[in-house]
């Protein structure tokens, strides 16, 4: 079996993978680096800026953990966007290494479909290759998306990929969009020395987060005086030599040495040969897809970013196995219902599964049990006590139908409740498992008991929910 993948992101490389351990004979076709978006210029990248910013922040509060430091500290901005490029180059190297282990040709160049069964690939020398395979899968991915009336120019208007490689720390930057990539620059920007403000449409930051897990972001950037503005809209930029004026919605001016546009992603589906190969696709130009990830052409498939669903690296991996899978002969399916995403702000956030309007909206009665990190020694002891844990479960069958957690390693901790979706646990399986003290995975088996109202370190509920200050430690 041939099978062609046009793409080499997370989705597309991990796809190349499992075929070629399922015994495909297997073409890559990349024009840019293999490892795509998510490698290049989203998930490593922002975590390794974010691991530096964390560390800036951890030597400036040294005396608070009883730590002496007479010196001073401050961000070297070239130094920082050096080690960030060699992380990136060693994932890279890692992802071209497994490609030969496995047997995948890898050959860089434009791909575009001439058929059900047939790609041209344009080199970067100008030549150009044809393609024959019996199966062929799309990972193209996402690109940024712009805003109209706004020329991203890399100078004074950012994108996200300008954002990860500044010369410099502008004094000041307003970021355009409070989703998730927003969020994370908002946090990484104001560690390092700017003055940030935000603007986002929507009533709240990170909209599609539960709200109460949106509240606790809010409150912890108004700490860190990150300015957000929700509920605002932009009418028009004005560009000067000096910096950027931004006219909004009401009415009001912001000035800023930049501004950074992080309005979400755009599909990557023009001139790929779609077309051509008879493949449908949306309104909004992603590639309509089946459950086994199967387009309506027959040994077509495609997964990620470019079908227009979550947009997710992870995601994009798990239906580059099932594609993988079925393209063999298989009949793999996603479990949409349990995909855990973690956002890297200050604190983290881990989510899975449905948010509490989600459940109002499907008419489900539902129990809410919570838990705050300010009640668990381990995130005193760690000088971290800001956040909450909260699970969502179906009243009836105490099945769990959702977590979200905002606080220290939140983006780990997720994973307890993800595997318990997966499997069927109850909240009384996981408030019934012994956890290790001192853990912080404690507060995610005392929000399961408080959806019985059994939580040990929670205070006695009397009429309304008391003041989780008041927990005590553990």
């Amino acid at each position: 079996m041939k099978i062609t993948i046009l793409g080499a992101g997370p989705g597309g490389y991990v796809a190349a993978i499992r075929a070629a351990q399922l015994g495909a004979e297997i073409t890559v076709i990349e024009e840019s680096e293999v490892g795509g978006t998510c490698l290049n210029w989203g998930c490593i990248p922002t975590k390794t800026l974010i691991a530096s910013a964390n560390v800036l922040h951890q030597v400036r509060n040294a005396r608070n953990y009883g730590l002496e430091f007479d010196g001073t500290v401050s961000p070297n901005i070239q130094k920082i966007v050096e080690r960030k490029n060699k992380v990136v180059d060693v994932q890279v190297k890692g992802i071209r290494g497994l490609f030969k282990s496995w047997g995948v040709r890898l050959i860089e160049g434009r791909g575009e479909l001439e058929g059900p069964q047939k790609i041209k690939v344009t080199l970067k020398d100008g030549t150009s290759e044809e393609i024959k395979s019996d199966r062929i899968i799309i990972a193209t991915g996402s690109r940024p998306a712009g805003v109209p009336g706004f020329s991203v120019d890399g100078s004074r208007i950012l994108s996200s990929d300008h954002a990860l490689n500044p010369e410099s720390i502008p004094r000041s930057l307003i970021i355009v969009g409070a989703g998730v990539i927003g969020c994370e620059f908002a946090f990484i920007y104001k560690e390092f020395g700017a003055d940030v403000t935000m603007v986002e449409m929507m009533p709240h930051a990170l909209s599609g987060e539960d709200e109460e897990i949106s509240q606790v972001l809010e409150r912890e950037m108004k700490k860190k005086k990150i300015r957000l503005l929700t509920a605002t809209g932009i009418e028009k930029a004005v560009i000067s030599s000096d910096g950027v004026s931004m006219h909004l919605s009401d009415g009001t001016t912001l000035i800023a040495e930049k501004v950074l546009v992080s309005v979400g992603r755009a599909v990557n589906t023009k001139n790929i040969g779609l077309e051509t190969a008879g493949v449908k696709t949306g309104h909004k130009g992603e590639i309509l897809v089946d459950s086994r990830m199967q387009t309506n052409i027959e040994g077509v498939y495609a997964i990620g970013d470019v079908t227009g669903g979550i947009m997710l690296a992870h995601l994009a991996s798990k239906e580059g196995l099932v594609a993988a899978e079925n393209a063999m002969g298989g009949n793999a399916r996603v479990n949409y219902e349990v995909i855990p995403s973690a956002i890297f702000t200050s604190p983290e956030i881990g989510s899975v599964g449905l948010r509490e309007r989600q459940a109002v909206e499907k008419g489900i009665k539902y129990k809410v049990g919570r838990f705050q990190f300010r009640a668990l020694g381990k995130a005193h002891a760690m000088g971290e006590i800001a956040g909450m844990f909260k699970i969502i479960s179906e009243e009836e069958t105490d099945r769990i139908l959702g977590a979200h957690i905002i606080g220290p390693h939140a983006s780990d901790l997720v994973h307890e409740i993800a595997v318990a979706m997966e499997k069927g646990l109850t909240v009384k399986d996981i408030a019934g498992t012994i956890h290790a003290h001192p853990t912080l995975a404690e507060g995610i088996m005392e929000a399961a008991e408080d959806v019985h109202d059994s939580a040990i370190h929670s205070p006695r509920k009397q009429g309304e929910r008391t003041s989780p200050e008041t927990a005590g430690p553990i």
